[in-house]
């Protein structure tokens, strides 16, 4: 489906939008009337219609934003940052009255996004325009997606959710005493928004006549966004957590309520496994696919292809289903890169060695299984991935390791300070411990995917991209993972499992798998494929595995050891070393509890369980 539309710079748009209109510090359930805002005025002009409209898109969630505003990477087991921060949740001190939650600004878009569908057809200067009242009804189906998600990033944090009533000016009273509804009911509700709102959408914004993407409107919601979402949902929706949990029985509203579904369906998985197929149909059908970047051989394919897809344009325009067109990658890169790029970056996205472990060696086996896998000796041959006497627990890694791992050794990612040719994290090493008093990683690796080769931090030199906020290798994954449970048999699960496996450089897997075996696989796989993508917090809550081997989120993680290491090859650094200890996991993690102050304003509203 085709719509001619009016040409909108949708990222301007949004970041004025998010200056002007979004009310961070007030909590929403003392909020008035918009009496300041002017409402009549503002849906009497265009220009300010649709900045307003702009403005409902400022709370999709920057995923690069990273340390300090995007915390799901260094509030689960693949990042440390507690030289810098230590978050509640990791140190067990997180309370009702300490929490950070999204939610006010999240309720704030909701109740906007209200007040714009109740709105917008009052801008007569706007229906007056060229194809004005088409434009009129693909804003409104925006903002009702955008309603729809942000209830469900709330729901995602806290479970079961308050909804709100859909007439703005009801929702804009003091009836507040709203309880939550049932899980299946919150999603159910999502579900039917979005696909209310996909119904007045197209499947991709194109140059009028052609099929040619149209640049400008890359951000805005469209059918292929709205269907990769469902994916995500209705995956999380058959998941252990949320479907026949009964470790939460005792959840209920004030009337007795049952919160989550006591019955496993395994119905859920089928319908899963049906909205991903969609999602990828419809997304391949508007060309979307896995980015490939070609290199000498198949190894340098898969590293460029892994490495490049965040950064290229052709990228991530290729493989980004849903495309953030801003994105703060400067707080990710200059807390990610090595002090050995000029500028002296900060050093400090401490990777855990639990992680490090998980990546696969070149031809698939687990670094156990490799024959001739050592930390004890080191190469006495370099590469463009690392240089001679790096630890040969490096060596010979997946393609992916290089992409997203900077180690002891590592050749340097990004422009080098004069004379310098690899990281060094070992103690008197150019990224170690003895030179900064916390720019350094307490574990001796450093996240390195999505940082460019040619970034500098002073003088800054930086290439500015787009954010992937759900990519087709995700949906390729959703897929497999929820055939594999409703038919296990299924060819697809390892046809679309393998497609990410290959790409990312390690071999296909091989029929006559168990169901149990193909699970694992296809998780470790998320683990890897979507590392720092603020995935992993979410898919250990929803699987229920986070007091599991293997998943255990909290207590004691492994490092090497930085207060030691004089030279490149020293065992005294490459030693396995306990070097975080975190509070221990506990159930009532997996979900946050509402503040403490909702819950006193909203006598209907009953805590998580354990708060």
């Amino acid at each position: 489906m085709k719509f001619k539309y009016r040409k909108i710079k949708v990222a301007l748009i949004v970041a004025m939008a998010a200056v002007t209109l979004n009310s961070c510090n007030d909590s929403f359930f003392d909020a008035q009337p918009d009496n300041l805002l002017n409402i009549e005025t503002i849906f009497s002009n265009r220009a300010q219609t649709e900045n307003y409209w702009g403005g409902l898109y400022a709370q999709i969630p920057d995923i690069w934003d990273q340390p300090y505003n995007y915390t799901f990477s260094a509030t689960t087991d693949e990042v440390d940052i507690s030289n810098w921060q230590e978050f509640p949740l990791n140190s067990g001190a997180v309370t009702a009255d300490n929490i950070s939650s999204p939610y006010v600004n999240m309720y704030n878009k909701i109740r906007q996004c209200g007040i714009f569908i109740a709105n917008v057809d009052k801008c007569q200067e706007l229906l007056d325009a060229e194809n004005g009242p088409t434009l009129v009804k693909q804003y409104k189906a925006e903002a009702k997606f955008l309603r729809a998600f942000y209830y469900w990033h709330v729901m995602k944090l806290h479970g079961p959710v308050v909804i709100l009533p859909l007439d703005s000016d009801e929702a804009a009273g003091n009836n507040y005493q709203i309880p939550r509804s049932s899980w299946d009911e919150s999603v159910k509700f999502v579900i039917d928004q979005m696909n209310e709102a996909a119904a007045d959408m197209p499947d991709e914004f194109y140059q009028e006549g052609t099929t040619t993407v149209n640049g400008t409107q890359i951000g805005r919601i469209n059918k292929m966004i709205v269907e990769a979402v469902k994916s995500e949902i209705t995956l999380f929706n058959a998941s252990p957590l949320y479907n026949g949990n009964t470790d939460l029985a005792n959840w209920k509203n004030l009337d007795g309520k049952q919160l989550i579904s006591q019955s496993k369906d395994n119905n859920k998985w089928a319908t899963a496994a049906s909205q991903a197929k969609t999602a990828i149909d419809l997304a391949e059908a508007n060309g979307k696919k896995l980015y490939v970047k070609k290199g000498a051989n198949d190894f340098e394919t898969a590293f460029l292809s892994t490495r490049d897809v965040f950064w290229d344009q052709a990228g991530f325009t290729t493989e980004g289903v849903w495309i953030r067109p801003y994105t703060n990658r400067g707080q990710w890169e200059s807390h990610s890169a090595s002090r050995a790029v000029t500028g002296t970056p900060y050093n400090g996205m401490g990777v855990i060695q639990e992680l490090v472990d998980d990546f696969r060696m070149q031809d698939g086996l687990n670094p156990n299984q490799f024959p001739g896998y050592s930390e004890t000796t080191y190469a006495t041959v370099g590469n463009d991935y690392y240089v001679v006497g790096t630890n040969n627990m490096y060596t010979k890694r997946e393609p992916r390791f290089y992409s997203y791992i900077t180690f002891n050794g590592s050749k340097i990612i990004g422009a080098p300070k004069s004379g310098m040719t690899r990281v060094e994290f070992y103690t008197s090493g150019n990224s170690g411990k003895n030179g900064s008093p916390r720019d350094w990683p307490k574990t001796g690796y450093t996240a390195r995917k999505n940082i460019n080769p040619t970034y500098s931090m002073n003088p800054s030199v930086v290439v500015n991209r787009s954010a992937m906020l759900i990519r087709l290798s995700e949906l390729y994954l959703n897929y497999a993972e929820a055939l594999n449970e409703s038919q296990p048999n299924n060819a697809d699960v390892l046809k679309y499992l393998n497609a990410v496996r290959t790409r990312g450089g390690i071999p296909a897997l091989s029929t006559g798998l168990s169901q149990d075996q193909v699970r694992e696989a296809i998780r470790r796989e998320r683990r890897i494929e979507l590392v720092f993508e603020g995935k992993r917090f979410f898919d250990v809550r929803r699987w229920k595995v986070a007091d599991k081997p293997g998943y255990v989120q909290g207590g004691v993680y492994n490092g090497m050891d930085m207060n030691r290491g004089t030279s490149l090859s020293d065992p005294a650094f490459h030693k396995r070393t306990p070097v975080l200890n975190r509070a221990r996991w506990d159930n009532k993690y997996y979900f946050m509890p509402w503040p403490q102050a909702e819950i006193d304003r909203n006598k209907q509203l009953v805590q998580a369980p354990g708060f």
